[in-house]
């Protein structure tokens, strides 16, 4: 099957010296009226001025821009700035993942995780190890542990005289991704990753825990602090003090490192609200085995040995229970919607086991370059170290972002991966995502369909929108190097003046200088990285 090409225009080589204030004249009568309507000639519709016109707001001054606008149905570029260059995607990362992943291990794969017995049985006592044995699911929640720990005791086992063993070696012992920021540590979008975890919440932030702090009824006494789930795994080191009424509130809630010490530090006034804070556990295969022992007890199921991790399962064990995830399909949604971190890195794993027998990252980055040549990328240009973009050695393209976005169109499993892309200016979170504060009350809300990225300088929206015609257009920007707190209405600027032409008039949507929205929205990294606060 022939792919479409995306055909980048040359700019001339030379222009002569008296032309160039009458161009730049005539650009700035055409385009800086707002809004702007520019007529189209037999080669130009007007998205080139208009586009480069948004760009040369002072945010880029001394940055870096490569942006790539394509005609869906054909392929035919319509415009193109710097599209080759290699810029740091943040969370467009996730777009060759995602794809791989649903191409490669197929929108109905699940992942497994399994109670098994060694020995022998008598009657309610079990004569051996009990294996607690993961694939990689992040998804898994203290709930599901309880189901496994539930069926256990329904196979009839009261007692076991060995050992609790967590078998986690789907995965390599990695945890953490290449060049990933030490300071993101106890951050939750940086969690360790295992192919035995925890999540602690239905957005699935496998390899934490939640710490919600209250303050205590009056001036001088401790605050409240609980966990989700109530787990012994980590340590609270409490030394936060409850404040009055109106003193400011400056609590945080880190986790040391090397350890599984969380300290709550600070003041929370009283009659504040209670403060959550998402922390990463160290070693997160010890957490999910934890979180299973404290669930075999509450279903009156006994452990006599030690729990002892990374041991791999003989194949003569015997299967007692099962949990079985979420299919891929479904799991694409929180994954892409939020940006979730963790679950780009597991897949990626995943992916690496499927395609070469090896859970690590090496071979699946191996297996995600396979797929994307596969596609038409020109993997030649562009380096991918992990799965969801939280390293900043990620070099890729706008013009490779905008060949996948054109080649997975035709793909079987394409519309349960175009649903997965956040919506803009959707409120419901579970569909608008990361897009759900964006672009309203413009042409592009409900309408764009993309992947968003962020880091400190760098940013990047890559998807689809459809313009006023009814044209469907596939666009790719990144944007780095530059020292505002944030570009993103320069990105919207884009996408909406898309949403807003036609093939034959295009009307410019300058960006805003100041967008409205909430503290959460303007950040250095993703909008769902800030958590609690929405976007």
């Amino acid at each position: 099957m022939s792919r479409p090409v995306i055909r980048a225009k040359r700019p001339a080589r030379r222009t002569r010296a008296w032309i160039w204030p009458l161009a730049v004249a005539l650009a700035c009568t055409l385009t800086w009226s707002s809004p702007a309507t520019t007529a189209a000639g037999p080669s130009d519709t007007g998205i080139k001025g208009s586009i480069d016109t948004i760009l040369t707001d002072a945010r880029l001054d001394g940055g870096a821009a490569s942006v790539v606008v394509a005609d869906a149905a054909t392929g035919e570029t319509l415009y193109q700035r710097d599209g080759a260059d290699r810029l740091m995607p943040a969370s467009n990362t996730k777009l060759p993942t995602s794809a791989a992943a649903m191409a490669l291990l197929g929108p109905e794969y699940r992942y497994r995780t399994d109670a098994l017995a060694t020995g022998s049985r008598h009657g309610p006592v079990l004569r051996g190890d009990l294996y607690l044995r993961g694939t990689g699911d992040p998804t898994a929640l203290a709930k599901d542990y309880d189901e496994l720990a539930a069926q256990v005791a329904r196979s009839g086992i009261k007692r076991i005289t060995g050992r609790l063993i967590a078998d986690d070696t789907r995965f390599d012992t990695q945890r953490l991704g290449r060049s990933w920021a030490a300071d993101d540590e106890s951050s939750y979008y940086s969690a360790q990753i295992s192919a035995l975890t925890v999540a602690p919440d239905t957005d699935y932030d496998s390899g934490t825990v939640i710490v919600t702090a209250a303050p205590g009824a009056a001036p001088g006494a401790a605050p409240k602090v609980t966990l989700t789930p109530p787990t012994d795994y980590v340590d609270l080191d409490i030394r936060a003090t409850t404040v009055p009424a109106g003193r400011p509130g400056t609590l945080t809630v880190e986790r040391r490192h090397g350890s599984n010490t969380i300290r709550v530090t600070g003041d929370i006034p009283v009659g504040a609200n209670a403060t959550k804070e998402w922390v990463t556990v160290w070693e997160p295969t010890g957490y999910a085995a934890a979180v299973f022992a404290d669930a075999l007890t509450a279903h009156g199921v006994r452990v006599m040995g030690l729990t002892r991790l990374g041991r791999p399962t003989p194949k003569d064990a015997q299967p007692l229970a099962t949990h079985t995830s979420m299919p891929l399909k479904e799991l694409m949604r929180p994954f892409m919607k939020l940006s979730n971190n963790m679950h780009a890195e597991a897949l990626t794993k995943t992916i690496g086991y499927e395609t070469a027998g090896n859970g690590t990252w090496s071979a699946g980055l191996a297996g995600i370059s396979s797929y994307l040549r596969k596609e038409g990328v020109d993997t030649a240009t562009l380096r991918q170290v992990d799965g969801s973009g939280l390293s900043r050695m990620n070099n890729i393209p706008a013009a490779q972002f905008a060949r996948l976005l054109l080649a997975v169109r035709t793909a079987p499993w394409y519309a349960d991966w175009y649903e997965s892309l956040p919506v803009a200016c959707n409120p419901d979170r579970t569909i608008g995502g990361t897009l759900r504060s964006r672009m309203c009350k413009t042409p592009a809300a409900l309408n764009a369909r993309a992947k968003t990225g962020t880091l400190t300088g760098a940013s990047g929206l890559s998807g689809y929108v459809t313009d006023a015609g009814g044209r469907e257009l596939v666009f790719s920007i990144v944007l780095n190097n530059y020292l505002a707190s944030s570009v993103k209405s320069i990105e919207d600027a884009i996408v909406t003046t898309l949403a807003s032409s036609t093939r034959t008039s295009t009307t410019l949507v300058r960006p805003a200088t100041r967008r409205a929205a909430s503290p959460a929205t303007d950040t250095t990294v993703e909008c769902s990285w800030r958590k609690p606060a929405p976007c």
